[in-house]
């Protein structure tokens, strides 16, 4: 068994996460004014339903003594709560909303974990979920991911040697950084291996809704568990700045997170769950329509980025079927992937480098680049594509 991180230490990488946008140590006074930004999953304003929800605002307000101004549940108000319970299939007792995707997580690590606790991630792993940890300052046992997700394989090895983590954290679905999917099949060993050996699973979903090519996986493995915290939030379908979110929790662990969220902030903005709520159920079909323009955007970007860099011939590629990110390799192993991408910020491209990613043994996240291209336009994709293969021309 190989610690990430030891108990009571800090990640060097997590500093980063100073910056929200994760710059590093790159200075911004050496960025280029036409820099073409490449650095977060952030979703096109374009695809975002702002007439629906002013629309969806104003019948809000105007409703009679203005309850949504008022305080609600800790749970959420009943419409959304039962909106949400509808699409997953769940008993509406099961959600509970939250701020967002990360307090949905800092809510899951804060019930199930106790200070010191092992915890199983993903290997390379999204970083803020590692200062999420912190909160039980947990230790962290890497898991790889590769072309199918979470290695259930190696998981299930780790465990048979005596690694007993009290969670194991995965992104299931267009994982960050590596936009990979788990497999229906895998999650139910996943699952099966949950219930064997006592761990609860934190689903981290956020991208679910992004797919644009294929069939979704099934919620059902992680749905029918009682070892299962499922994540979701509205931040990439709706927009961020709602900071509006879920969770789909076990019944066993419904009255602890709720009674844990009742001595936080008590329960998330009243006025925007109503308003939310009243774009969702006022419309029955506006949440698909925006999925559908999101889905065609994000699919034609993804390509358009995806075929430029490999006519560069520098980047080995592979089209995601869904979600914000693209995770091209290096085919020049020689490349010093540091002075990579000082290089391509000389050029005028911002990216995040694979090494930004916490990773243990058994990966190359190092020789990746990950390139978000959610909010920036094909034509802007093409010219960021051009700029990277400039960058390694300068290297070689």
């Amino acid at each position: 068994m190989t610690l990430l991180f030891p108990p009571r230490s800090r990640p060097a990488l997590i500093e980063a996460f100073t910056d929200p946008k994760g710059f590093g140590d790159q200075t911004l006074r050496d960025r280029r004014p036409d820099a073409i930004e490449l650095l977060g999953g952030i979703p096109d304003p374009s695809v975002l339903p702002t007439a629906e929800l002013a629309e969806a605002t104003a019948r809000v307000l105007a409703r009679p003594g203005a309850p949504s101004l008022q305080y609600s549940r800790t749970e959420g108000i009943p419409a959304l709560r039962e909106w949400i319970a509808a699409r997953e299939g769940v008993a509406v007792e099961r959600v509970l909303i939250t701020n967002g995707g990360f307090h949905g997580l800092a809510i899951a690590v804060q019930t199930v974990l106790e200070r010191g606790d092992l915890v199983a991630v993903d290997n390379p792993v999204f970083p803020l979920f590692l200062r999420g940890l912190e909160l039980a300052d947990a230790r962290v046992l890497p898991i790889r991911v590769g072309a199918e997700g979470l290695d259930i394989d190696a998981l299930a090895a780790e465990l048979r040697a005596g690694a007993r983590p009290a969670a194991v954290y995965t992104v299931p679905e267009f994982h960050n950084p590596s936009q990979s999917s788990l497999p229906t099949a895998r999650r139910r060993e996943l699952v099966e291996l949950a219930e064997k050996y006592g761990f609860v699973v934190f689903a981290d979903d956020p991208y679910r809704e992004l797919r644009f090519h294929g069939e979704p996986e099934s919620l059902a493995p992680f749905h029918d568990s009682d070892h299962v915290i499922h994540v979701n939030t509205f931040t990439k379908t709706l927009g961020p700045g709602l900071r509006l979110g879920w969770i789909v929790l076990p019944e066993r662990l419904i009255p602890d997170a709720v009674a844990l969220r009742s001595r936080q902030d008590s329960h998330s903005s009243t006025f925007v769950q109503a308003v939310v709520a009243e774009l969702l159920t006022g419309d029955v079909g506006v949440f698909d329509r925006v999925l559908g323009g999101a889905r065609a955007l994000y699919r034609a970007r993804a390509h358009a980025l995806a075929e430029a860099l490999s006519a560069s011939g520098s980047f080995d590629v592979t089209v995601p079927d869904g979600g914000l990110f693209l995770w091209p390799r290096l085919t020049d192993d020689s490349l010093d992937a540091d002075r990579l991408a000082a290089a391509a910020s000389a050029e005028g491209v911002e990216y995040q480098r694979g090494s930004f990613f916490p990773s243990g043994p058994g990966t190359d996240a190092d020789r990746h680049l990950r390139l978000a291209y959610g909010d920036t336009s094909e034509e802007l994709l093409v010219e960021a594509a051009a700029r990277l293969a400039r960058a390694v021309a300068r290297q070689r």
